[in-house]
């Protein structure tokens, strides 16, 4: 009986250990899109307020592009917001999709963190995340001048992953 009483204390400190042993690992990232080396799937989104929306079209364009998707909700997105900037000027076209949001948040966001899209899609039902294999927020794409999808990154961008992503384009030019 008094080892009954121990069992929950066991299983809280087991729990703890391994939370403390795994909590400073870096995450594995091993969902990928079956839609990486594939034509981007069909769509057509509409625009933040008055601005252009953004198709499958538009990616297709002749350069590469990346294809960011995000959301105001999003924490990893605001932490992503900087190495965003730092693509664009560096010459990247960047085109957002923000998924399952609303313009007033979206556009709340883009004011406090920048905004770093040519164009921004607005995937409401999240039907287009769904159609490029995304497996959440952030996560962006990397897409050919034909249009064919040719990386994925998954999460955020951060400081580290800017000169990878800067090669990776410079691939497919």
């Amino acid at each position: 009986m008094p080892l009954l009483r121990l069992l929950p204390v066991a299983l809280v400190l087991a729990l703890g250990l391994f939370l403390a042993l795994n909590l400073g690992r870096p995450q594995q990232a091993t969902i990928r899109s079956a839609m990486v080396g594939k034509p981007v799937p069909a769509f057509a989104l509409p625009g933040l307020g008055n601005g252009p929306g953004l198709a499958a079209g538009d990616l297709a364009r002749g350069g590469p592009v990346l294809v960011n998707f995000f959301a105001s909700w999003c924490l990893p997105c605001r932490v992503e917001a900087p190495q965003l900037r730092a693509l664009r000027e560096k010459g990247v076209e960047i085109e957002g999709i923000a998924l399952r949001d609303t313009p007033e948040a979206i556009g709340a966001f883009l004011a406090r963190h920048g905004n770093p899209f040519t164009r921004i899609g607005l995937d409401r039902d999240g039907k287009v995340a769904i159609a490029f294999g995304s497996s959440g927020v952030p996560e962006t794409f990397l897409v050919d001048g034909r249009g064919i999808i040719r990386h994925q990154h998954l999460g955020e961008i951060r400081p580290e992953h800017v000169p990878e992503l800067v090669r990776e384009i410079e691939r497919w030019r």
